[in-house]
């Protein structure tokens, strides 16, 4: 992956550091680590969007080699996620403004009429929202997903928007990194877009303002993650890096919801139970983490 710009080293948004923390040059240095050293974050997205993924993403945490969850707070099966999570668990907010199912429909929290689709819920695509959206429902949605989840218990630890739908547009991605200073909350960037290609510098902004974020993420979605995990695990670099997985178990309902859903399955099964993956973590020496300890650094004065 291409090396992005390093994050900034002042703990909290626009503040001044404190000439120890200003010292530090690199990610892993701020959460106690050489600046050679490999971390990794193994993060389960789509909690909350049916019961599989429940199942899946908290036997991923509980039984597997995850190390943190977002939750999808407008979604059906959110409510009982949150009532499941154990107190340690390292879950963030999953920010939704899309509903990509064809059958599967649910929508914003707020009354947010741009955020909807013409068919109830919110829109499938990441352009009917762009084309649609208005910024101020955008931020107010956003901020109710948040509040919710602190509101039923959870120990809000980042900030991951599902499909980056608002990371590379502008007025979104403003929503995006107010909210962020606001509750100062690490925040999930693609590595893999540069600023010529995005149109704007979303990575040094959000460093600017003293946010931090994991140093490298690939946000190319797509359903199915084996051959992409592995490959990451085999060619981790210095420094922070994520690794998505969207772990469910199998299910009827799922399989009804979505073609992808064996692919979604083996996720669960690579995430719990898969020797391959075990032995390349191992042998790559990474130190596993979550967002917390990229939230708790990011507090620091």
């Amino acid at each position: 992956m291409p090396p992005g710009p390093p994050n900034a080293p002042t703990p909290g948004c626009g503040r001044n550091a404190p000439d120890n923390v200003a010292a530090m040059s690199t990610l892993a240095e701020r959460l106690g680590h050489r600046p050679d050293a490999r971390l990794v974050i193994i993060s389960c997205d789509d909690l909350g969007s049916f019961h599989a993924a429940n199942e899946g993403v908290l036997g991923a945490l509980h039984r597997g080699v995850a190390t943190c969850a977002s939750l999808m707070v407008p979604a059906p099966w959110a409510r009982d996620a949150a009532r499941r999570c154990a107190a340690t668990d390292d879950i963030g907010v999953h920010l939704t403004l899309n509903c990509e199912y064809e059958s599967y429909r649910f929508g914003p929290i707020t009354h947010a009429p741009s955020l909807l689709s013409g068919d109830g819920g919110f829109p499938r695509g990441v352009d009917d929202l762009w084309n649609h959206a208005d910024p101020a429902e955008v931020l107010r949605e956003c901020r109710a997903q948040i509040e919710r989840a602190a509101a039923w218990g959870i120990d809000v630890t980042h900030l991951a928007p599902h499909l980056s739908a608002i990371t590379l547009r502008p007025e979104f991605f403003d929503v995006y990194l107010e909210l962020a200073c606001q509750f100062r909350l690490p925040i999930r960037l693609p590595s893999t877009i540069t600023a010529e290609q995005a149109g704007f510098p979303f990575r040094d902004l959000a460093a600017a303002e003293g946010v931090l974020f994991p140093d490298y993420f690939d946000h190319d979605w797509r359903a199915g993650s084996r051959a992409r995990v592995y490959d990451a695990v085999r060619a981790l670099p210095p420094g922070v890096t994520e690794i998505h997985v969207q772990p469910t178990i199998d299910t009827p309902e799922l399989r009804a919801i979505t073609d992808d859903a064996a692919l979604f399955i083996d996720d669960y099964e690579l995430i719990t139970a898969d020797n391959t993956l075990n032995e390349l973590l191992a042998e790559s020496r990474a130190i596993p983490i979550g967002y917390r300890a990229l939230r708790d650094a990011m507090r620091v004065g």
